[in-house]
């Protein structure tokens, strides 16, 4: 790792290493450690115990955060006739066929999340190759596959994300901006939790949430207490 400069330095003697926070006191010091000169975003690193290598246990989901990311994403929909203009209605920002497949394919990438109905995936699989390593390919398993969608893009547009277990059994997500309230935080985080245990493995013995970890963009991390965080929920 390499040394870290005098700003986060000063940052992380605001924080008791030896301590676990309650969730609200752990948003609390993330907005007092978030002193950049852009707005940084708040996120979490929440450690389960699964093993991410059986098929069983890998972890992945979607939820609408209630409070938002407070940034306004850009989706792109592969659809036509009626479904592309309750779409456009809903607020997608790009809605095309062919067309939009071959701007994808020549290079353009200007959106943040990808929807399609199943019909037009037929269009869509041969991007496999470069929405797929982006994490942009649509998919049924997290509903970017639908014939509804409208009803997805507005998802999008109120916060929806997609989390998924990395090779450690870490999930990574963002829960917001630095200027969000407390209160705002606290409530995007407890719906990220709330959905985790929905989708919890059969497989998993013993405590299933092991750590949770909140920071900044560019703050350190603060240990926040399992146990009263899902008290709370």
């Amino acid at each position: 790792m390499g040394r870290r400069g005098k700003r986060y330095l000063l940052l992380r003697k605001k924080i008791d290493k030896s301590k676990l926070y309650v969730a609200m006191d752990a948003v609390k010091l993330v907005k007092e450690t978030s002193n950049c000169k852009f707005e940084e975003s708040v996120e979490v690193a929440i450690c389960l115990n699964v093993k991410p290598k059986t098929k069983g246990e890998r972890v992945r989901g979607t939820v609408v955060l209630p409070q938002g990311l407070g940034k306004k994403i850009k989706v792109a929909v592969f659809a036509e006739g009626d479904e592309a203009e309750r779409a456009k209605e809903a607020g997608a920002d790009y809605v095309d066929g062919e067309e939009l497949a071959k701007r994808i394919e020549a290079g353009w990438l200007e959106f943040d999340a990808v929807v399609s109905t199943t019909r037009m995936m037929r269009v869509v699989a041969k991007l496999g190759r470069i929405l797929g390593p982006k994490g942009l390919m649509p998919s049924p398993k997290v509903g970017t596959v639908s014939d509804d969608p409208a009803r997805v893009v507005d998802e999008l547009k109120k916060g929806k994300i997609e989390y998924r277990s990395d090779a450690t059994g870490v999930i990574h997500a963002a829960l917001g901006r630095a200027s969000f309230n407390e209160e705002a935080l606290l409530d995007n985080l407890k719906a990220l939790l709330r959905s985790l245990i929905e989708v919890k493995p059969s497989t998993v013995k013993g405590r299933y949430i092991k750590g949770i970890s909140l920071c900044s963009s560019m703050g350190p991390g603060i240990g926040v207490n399992v146990q009263k965080a899902l008290e709370i929920l």
